[in-house]
């Protein structure tokens, strides 16, 4: 809404959009979303003028000028200067296409897409169990039906598809068997901490190199924050320099 339209007026002062704005902006996602459904909302409105009749009667008694009132007035200006000083001094910070080129050059390694694969099992309590589908799988039955009907796992659902996964995202035992095997082998009962899975190798993928454009974006936030991070522990040690601190823990 525009900062400036006029919404009420209330003893000669004026409710604006832009304390509407701030009012919307204060709320939580959900009624956020609920009131920003039309430009103007009657309900909002109402209580942005309940509010300034309030305000009206409180300098009308002078509660302004309340002890009580001051220090919380002092402690909320102190906290709203600190952040506003936060916000100002991490303002200054820049990234330049050349610097998110260099971090990319620096890091291509670690920014690789890792060894990954997808798989699906199906996971039950007891080596008898276990074994008991494992021989109706060689003998041809669906290894999807059978994961509906016996599989412990929520992924039943899906036939016991666990989707894609990279190495270290799964316990050793189950990863091992994966990453070990072909594309296509349904392995033995796998005993973990979970139990006995049955697993089916679904899909294997080499590491890839990673792709700069396809991740520029987030490369450009993440040497952001490096750099608003090394700007800020610059700036806190300029201060200790400047201003006396006395510990007291």
């Amino acid at each position: 809404m525009e900062r400036d339209k006029v919404l009420a007026v209330i003893n000669g002062k004026q409710i604006t959009g832009e304390d509407y704005n701030l009012f919307i902006e204060s709320l939580n996602p959900q009624l956020k979303a609920y009131f920003t459904q039309e430009d103007i909302n009657k309900e909002v409105v109402n209580e942005l003028v309940y509010q300034g009749l309030l305000y009206q009667e409180a300098i009308e008694n002078e509660m302004d000028k309340d002890e009580d009132f001051l220090k919380v007035l002092n402690k909320t200006k102190e906290s709203m200067l600190k952040t506003y000083a936060l916000g100002k001094l991490l303002s200054t910070v820049e990234v330049s296409e050349d610097e998110v080129k260099e971090f990319f050059d620096e890091h291509k390694e670690e920014l690789k897409q890792p060894e990954s694969a997808r798989a699906s099992h199906i996971l039950v309590e007891d080596e008898e169990k276990a074994n008991e589908i494992y021989e109706k799988i060689k003998n041809g039955e669906d290894f999807a039906e059978l994961a509906k009907e016996f599989s412990t796992c929520p992924s039943k659902e899906k036939g016991g598809d666990l989707g894609t996964f990279t190495k270290g995202q799964m316990v050793k035992e189950f990863e091992d068997a994966v990453f070990e095997n072909k594309v296509g082998h349904i392995t033995e009962p796998v005993k973990t901490q979970f139990g006995y899975h049955i697993i089916k190798i679904e899909e294997k993928n080499e590491p890839k190199e990673a792709n700069y454009e396809g991740i520029k974006d987030k490369l450009k936030d993440q040497v952001k924050r490096l750099k608003e991070q090394d700007l800020y522990n610059k700036k806190i040690n300029e201060l200790k320099e400047k201003y006396t601190v006395d510990m007291k823990i």
